[in-house]
């Protein structure tokens, strides 16, 4: 799926969406998919559940992407995080994916199961389950951290895992979120000197409450360049016109990122066809 758009000459478009928890049934994640879909994506990836030990094991993720697929026709990524993880749940639920069909995994360490404060299991880091990926036949994604993982603030340490995770056999990257392109974008300048060749796609998260992007700057360690927080103070007793600014603002970053010529842009939807819809009005369509 990037092959095919690098020899196009043009950036991919990728969507990401939630599998069912709480309030999202697998009806609505079906709803979700057929508005996400309909916007011809290059892919949709679908994430495992949050907070640890929700590494795909229970099937959700597994079937989201095959059914985004199989009823859709759009490429899928399903997620597979490693935390806590022995080789046999993931040798068995990468037997459930290629039974399914899914062909594509994005490998990540997770997060640590809440209560947990050390590592566990048989994987410490992604790069460790990237061989296995491309072992078993799998295309391999991984992510990227513009501005470094919460956990490791040295850019330069940073860039050394990535190089581990390409040495591992990863076919592309897909970057955390970021507020500030300058910042995405000395990153994959930083990632090209480094020597990673593989397709760096962006990711960009419209922010549509104040709640959402205090909790994405808690969990990512992403920073508010002054555009954002100028936003935030504006429309602080507006939610209606904050949620649209928020949207707009993402939009011109996807516009900037493509005007510069990355491998691609990928949206954070939270589950939502407005954003999706702003974003495909942005990105050239096929």
């Amino acid at each position: 799926m990037l092959n095919e758009a690098r020899r196009a000459a043009r950036p991919t478009l990728s969507f990401e969406m939630f599998p069912p928890k709480g309030v999202l049934t697998v009806e609505r994640a079906r709803e979700v998919a057929s508005e996400l879909a309909v916007l011809r994506p290059d892919f949709v990836s679908v994430t495992c559940s949050a907070g640890g030990g929700g590494n795909g094991s229970d099937g959700a993720t597994t079937a989201i992407a095959a059914m985004i697929q199989d009823e859709f026709a759009v490429a899928s990524v399903a997620h597979l995080t490693c935390v806590g993880a022995t080789r046999q749940t993931v040798a068995d639920t990468l037997a459930d994916m290629q039974a399914r069909g899914v062909r594509t995994v994005m490998a990540l360490r997770g997060d640590l199961p809440e209560g947990v404060s050390e590592h566990h299991g048989d994987y410490e880091l992604a790069c460790d389950l990237i061989p296995e990926l491309k072992e078993a036949g799998f295309c391999a994604g991984a992510a990227a951290y513009p501005e470094g993982h919460i956990t490791c603030t040295d850019r330069r340490t940073s860039l050394e895992h990535l190089k581990a995770k390409q040495a591992a056999g990863a076919d592309f990257f897909v970057t955390q979120l970021a507020f500030d392109n300058e910042d995405i974008l000395q990153f994959v300048d930083a990632a090209r000197r480094a020597r990673i060749t593989v397709p760096i796609v962006c990711g960009v998260m419209p922010f549509v409450s104040k709640s959402q992007i205090t909790r994405m700057v808690f969990l990512c360690g992403a920073s508010l360049p002054s555009p954002v927080i100028k936003l935030l103070a504006r429309y602080e007793n507006d939610p209606a016109s904050l949620a649209q600014a928020g949207i707009e603002y993402a939009c011109g970053q996807l516009e900037g990122l493509v005007a510069e010529g990355v491998d691609g842009v990928h949206v954070y939807t939270m589950n939502r066809a407005d954003v999706a819809r702003a974003a495909r009005e942005v990105v050239a369509t096929r």
